[in-house]
């Protein structure tokens, strides 16, 4: 089979699948697994390099009450590759090329690729995602085992924590201006054994302001600018210093949000092992990640 996948999180779980000799080509943000980087890129940024967050955030909200993607598909390389599969996304406009794009340039090609949606907003949804790829890739046996590592990793998570004292979490996956984190990020933090203040499970993102942040005094903060890893993140939180301080919490860390949180692949089970040593080091005590502690 030959599958073009749109998707970083959807690469991940093909590669995880067992599927990645049959996976031809990759969005330019595919960068796990490390095979995936060597594949053809199908996708190009439109948004111009070296922009702040602020300015990124000011492009990408003109962009998309436009009705553009900030993302660019190489239809001429698509209808080249002849693919059988093609695996997009209509959940984040920010995070994928334009779905309505996607048909429009499959239903001319020749081999009348199937194009498959995955837009999961839980954690469940995520695992259910990896049943969908894999009833269409014939990889059923490997799904079954992947998707009971994960539970099997979910439970230990929650069985470590049960009755532990829960603090309060604010997750922001922007600064500039602050977003709280949605989807299935409430639903980690919740696993994890804190209690997320901001955000909600299965819902949108949604901005927010300092104020409200410093208002819903969260114990603990954690930076998660979505697509960034660890370092990004944490220079991102250093250039909100002030900002930070004045929300009062305890800690304030900053993540790997690309590889653990932002890409809703087999990857989120190991953010939430991360969220859980965050919370409670000292019932979790080995990160499985690095993290970076933010001093004010």
């Amino acid at each position: 089979m030959r599958i073009v996948s749109l998707v970083p999180s959807a690469t991940e779980t093909l590669f995880a699948l067992g599927l990645g000799p049959d996976v031809i080509a990759v969005t330019h943000e595919c960068d796990y697994p490390p095979a995936a980087r060597e594949l053809p890129k199908i996708t190009r940024d439109v948004l111009p390099a070296g922009l702040t967050a602020g300015q990124i955030d000011a492009a990408v909200k003109e962009r998309t009450l436009a009705g553009q993607s900030i993302y660019e598909l190489d239809a001429d390389l698509l209808h080249d590759l002849r693919p059988d599969l093609i695996v997009t996304q209509e959940l984040c406009s920010v995070c994928a090329v334009s779905y309505d794009d996607v048909r429009a340039v499959a239903e001319e090609i020749d081999t009348h690729p199937r194009v498959i949606s995955l837009d999961p907003r839980t954690v469940g949804e995520v695992l259910g995602d990896i049943r969908t790829l894999a009833q269409a890739t014939d990889r059923k046996d490997a799904a079954v085992d992947l998707v009971r590592d994960a539970s099997a990793r979910i439970d230990r998570v929650r069985l470590a924590v049960r009755g532990a004292r829960r603090p309060r979490v604010a997750a922001l996956e922007w600064l500039d201006p602050p977003f709280a984190a949605g989807h299935w990020t409430p639903q980690l933090i919740e696993y994890a054994g804190g209690e997320d203040v901001l955000g909600f499970a299965g819902e949108k993102s949604e901005e927010r302001t300092w104020q409200e942040v410093q208002a819903a005094q969260p114990d603990i903060v954690i930076v998660m600018p979505c697509g960034y890893d660890a370092e990004i993140a944490h220079r991102e939180a250093e250039m909100h210093r002030d900002e930070l301080a004045a929300v009062g919490a305890g800690e304030i860390v900053a993540v790997d949000a690309a590889a653990y949180f932002s890409r809703p692949g087999p990857r989120i089970i190991d953010g939430l092992e991360l969220l859980a040593h965050i919370i409670h080091p000292e019932l979790v005590p080995e990160p499985p990640a690095e993290v970076f502690t933010v001093e004010l």
